[in-house]
């Protein structure tokens, strides 16, 4: 995921729409396991204590989808870079392990750009 990028014209914008996106990427990673347990319990056990859970998974998850194409424009990303990171988030586990990964980028690219 690793790609050069122009200089960031505003590193307070870029900041902030790392934290958001920081943020966002958790709360889906954790969604999207709660997601699964879902699946598991309707269809494995026939139990539908979670069955209220796919609708506010879904709205978190286009959250998600703003607040990556909001850091992925301030960063210069290119769109296939958005996509990807945005795919990140319908993996289990994958959108800790990419925000980790974006983050530590974004935030040696700020540094940079703070110079």
């Amino acid at each position: 995921m690793s790609e050069t990028v122009g200089q960031v014209k505003d590193v307070e914008a870029a900041e902030k729409a790392l934290k958001f996106f920081k943020v966002m990427a958790f709360v889906v990673g954790i969604g999207l396991l709660l997601l699964v347990l879902e699946i598991v319990l309707h269809y494995g056990f026939s139990n539908d204590a979670l069955a209220w859970w796919p609708q506010p998974h879904g709205f978190i998850y286009m959250v998600y989808l703003v607040a990556t194409a909001n850091l992925g424009f301030k960063m210069g990303w290119s769109l296939g870079r958005m996509v990807l990171v945005m795919l990140a988030g319908v993996v289990p586990f994958l959108s800790f392990w990419a925000e980790r990964k974006v983050a530590a980028e974004v935030e040696g690219q700020l540094a940079t750009a703070r110079r």
